[in-house]
């Protein structure tokens, strides 16, 4: 039975905590006495609590965030009921900041803010000892780079075989968006490169094929970017995907070349668009060049084979619906093949409070914390976004339906995707009541009885189109079997 437990609660399955692994990977001497446990936030928190206890831990650490701090809060005070003695410690960005106005942190032993990588084992140790520390809430000093120990031998096979694979290269971010939490982590600090592509070398070695890059700003440092683009396209094999997230408005020559050198649909950026206002943007004191961003994604989409998720903001400070729509319409047209449309959050620690009182902006109490009106949208049309977000992830972003769609907006006059596709969500909530658990095939029917009766598209060309897309999906799930066919087994793998 380990002393120390670490535990957190998964978004699902397929994910893994990368947080948990740092903290296991950096706690030196008492390594051996630590476990770590997985589980998924669909399990009850009287589940999760026997799990726990089940491993009799003197000390469990939880990685707390926004999307389980609601059942977490309900284990921590499950496990002080049932073993007051066992110390429970927190962390994660939920935690970090106000902390003392939170229940869960009322309830558990000790809060650590910021990066624990080191201050974990550093508490670990004192509690082991019986000198326990006074202080409740403990802010851990910034950690040099260089002196954590990497985590990804922690990857055991059972991940490397069924879930996501997280790598950084940097921490923190030299931006100041005051919706981001990774604007609190300056300043950006690189770790060593030889070691990490050497952690790179070994998991390639185990079988990985999928790296979800978490560095908020990849491409800023570009002499470490092109190398880390070099040292995968070298060591490039049917199946790898590599993912980073991108600053849109920084893509010089020696990168668009480096990134046009992969194979199509190896490669996926995340760029965070957020606004084309420019009042917005600096309101919430994010910098970007919009024409040159623009005109990189149109680059990109044109040159390369890369794959490109966009994102946009809806309830920045200032910017109407109006607005909102017109920059929507700019970004679909710069040609991303997938726009994830997000709510405003207001994070725990993030400034984007301060323009509450000016904006009249109305937060949910409860996490994940999205705005629910402000004095430009109100809440009856936030509710109208909200179900445009999901519906254009059901149709546009999952790729299903990409000849049928710009039916919607063909022959509109004056073209408006935005316009369009928001009067089909309403449309298509007052038909279903409806924004999840919709069939595919009721799903496809509904698109197709829209085009036909309400946009008069000819049911020809609407069935048309249905069967292109129809043929297309099912060539692009062939080509994806081959490319995970010629993958060498799991068993081949793991011997490398």
């Amino acid at each position: 039975m380990p002393d120390i437990l670490l535990a957190t609660l998964n978004a699902r399955y397929a994910h893994s905590s990368f947080g948990l692994r740092y903290l296991l990977a950096n706690l030196g001497a008492l390594r051996d006495q630590a476990a770590m446990l997985e589980l998924e936030i669909t399990r009850r928190p009287v589940d999760v609590a026997e799990a726990i206890l089940a491993r009799n831990p003197r000390i469990v650490g939880l990685g707390v965030y926004i999307w389980n701090v609601s059942p977490l809060t309900e284990v921590v005070a499950l496990l002080k009921r049932l073993r007051p003695e066992l110390t429970v410690v927190l962390g994660g960005p939920e935690v970090s900041f106000a902390a003392s106005d939170q229940e869960i942190c009322r309830l558990a032993d000790y809060t650590i803010s910021g990066e624990a990588d080191l201050a974990f084992a550093e508490l670990c140790g004192k509690l082991l000892a019986n000198q326990r520390p006074a202080e409740k809430f403990i802010t851990a000093p910034l950690p040099n780079l260089d002196q954590l120990v990497l985590p990804y031998d922690l990857y055991d096979e059972n991940d490397i075989a069924h879930r996501v694979v997280y790598v950084e290269a940097s921490r923190g971010c030299p931006f100041s968006c005051e919706f981001c939490l990774s604007s609190l982590d300056v300043p950006l600090r690189q770790f060593p490169l030889p070691a990490f592509l050497a952690a790179m070398e070994r998991l390639l070695a185990r079988g990985v094929r999928q790296f979800k890059f978490v560095d908020r700003t990849f491409n800023l440092n570009l002499n470490t970017s092109l190398a880390i683009l070099q040292f995968f396209h070298e060591r490039y094999v049917p199946g790898l995907f590599l993912h980073f997230e991108m600053i849109p408005d920084r893509l010089p020559v020696a990168l668009r070349d480096e990134l046009a050198k992969f194979p199509p649909g190896s490669v996926q950026l995340e760029i965070g668009i957020q606004t084309f206002n420019p009042d917005a943007a600096a309101r919430i004191s994010r910098r970007q060049d919009h024409t040159v961003a623009e005109e990189n994604l149109r680059f990109l989409r044109q040159n390369t084979g890369i794959y490109l998720h966009a994102d946009l903001i809806v309830g920045l400070p200032g910017e109407s619906l109006a607005s909102f729509a017109a920059g929507f319409d700019r970004l679909l047209a710069a040609g991303p093949h997938e726009i994830q449309v997000g709510i405003l959050k207001r994070l725990r620690g993030t400034p984007i409070g301060r323009h509450d009182a000016a904006w009249g902006m109305v937060y949910s109490p409860h996490p994940p914390y999205e705005i629910l009106q402000n004095n430009l949208i109100d809440f009856p049309t936030m509710q109208r976004l909200r179900r445009f977000a999901r519906y254009w992830d059901l149709l546009h972003n999952s790729q299903r339906f990409t000849r049928t769609l710009p039916l919607l907006w063909a022959d509109r006059s004056p073209p408006s995707a935005f316009a369009a596709f928001l009067a089909f969500a309403d449309w298509l909530f007052a038909k279903t009541n409806q924004t999840h658990a919709i069939a595919l095939p009721r799903l496809t029917g509904l698109l197709q009885e829209y085009l036909v009766r309400q946009c008069g598209c000819a049911p020809a060309r609407v069935m048309e189109c249905l069967a292109d897309d129809e043929s297309h999906l099912a060539q692009h799930k062939r080509a994806t079997l081959e490319r995970t066919a010629q993958r060498p087994p799991r068993q081949a793998r793991v011997r490398e």
